[in-house]
């Protein structure tokens, strides 16, 4: 079971601590509890904070602040679908509050939009309390389904040009989504030449996490990378993306690039950018390639 949100409010500070990062915190001044529940799988708090606006967090862990999700949620969409030369049918794992949804609904190739999230409970938040976010679900192509991704993906075989997994860290109901079996579940799922897309966790502070899962998946994959965004939310201030494609070579060259009209409503990402999240520092490029 994971932490108690409100345990974490103390003398008026959101103090999140994790087992993922010992030894440091990050904290929000709150303004106004707005929601505190338990849903079947998790914890979920929901504030307002002092000049991060509203602020979701899942078993103690923040997931998202209305200030800067968008250097996460354009990232974790536009790598992969600007990588594939036309993605038609889109799966997203997770990402209950929608705003990977709203990032691949600015793309209008698309033609299917297909969620699957475990916990209906982080939609329901979301919708009350991160609207900017929600309104990903208003897209008509979207479709939602609450179960296991897993077993979504085994009843649906080579259906998908992408598929986007965005969950949280890998302990309580994420665990599974960091393990070989479920990059296996992804890969059988995807069409040929199709790119999948993950959180992909922080190059700071589990490198032993990301390389053996590189390495793991390298066996089955056509290519795999991985790229990074900042997010000063976020511990250590980066959270990274695991891209891994089936019968297609790297994804570090974009194949299309956003209209004008697109780009001057993107916060974040650009093709520019997308080159370079895939340029590491050295100690990280040295630890992936096994030099270290």
């Amino acid at each position: 079971m994971g932490l108690n949100g409100m345990d974490l409010i103390i003398d008026g500070w959101f103090h999140e601590r994790g087992e993922l990062w010992p030894g440091q915190a990050m904290s929000l001044k709150v303004k106004k509890v707005l929601t505190h529940h338990r849903s079947d799988f998790q914890d979920i708090l929901v504030f307002e904070s002092e000049k991060h606006g509203n602020v979701l967090v899942l078993d103690g862990v923040i997931q998202v602040t209305e200030r800067d999700e968008f250097a996460y949620q354009e990232m974790i969409a536009h790598l992969p679908l600007f990588a594939h030369p036309n993605p038609k049918r889109v799966l997203v794992i997770g990402g209950g509050d929608g705003g990977v949804l709203r990032e691949v609904a600015k793309h209008p190739g698309v033609e299917e939009i297909v969620e699957c999230e475990i916990d209906e409970g982080v939609i329901i938040a979301s919708k009350q309390y991160l609207p900017s976010l929600a309104v990903g679900y208003d897209d008509p192509r979207v479709t939602v389904h609450i179960k296991d991704g897993v077993k979504f993906m085994e009843e649906n075989q080579s259906s998908f040009d992408v598929i986007i997994t965005d969950s949280s860290d890998p302990i309580g109901p994420a665990a599974g989504l960091f393990e070989t079996p479920f990059y296996n579940a992804m890969y059988k799922s995807l069409r040929d030449g199709g790119i999948v897309c993950t959180q992909g966790e922080c190059m700071w502070l589990h490198m032993d996490l990301i390389k053996p899962l590189v390495d793991s998946i390298s066996v089955t994959y056509s290519s795999v990378e991985y790229a990074y965004t900042t997010i000063p939310t976020y511990p250590s201030g980066q959270i990274g993306f695991i891209i891994a494609s089936k019968g297609r070579t790297s994804c570090k060259k974009p194949e299309s690039k956003p209209t004008d009209e697109m780009q001057a409503k993107l916060k974040y990402y650009s093709t520019e950018l997308h080159e370079a999240a895939f340029v590491l520092p050295a100690f990280a490029k040295r630890a992936l390639d096994g030099d270290s």
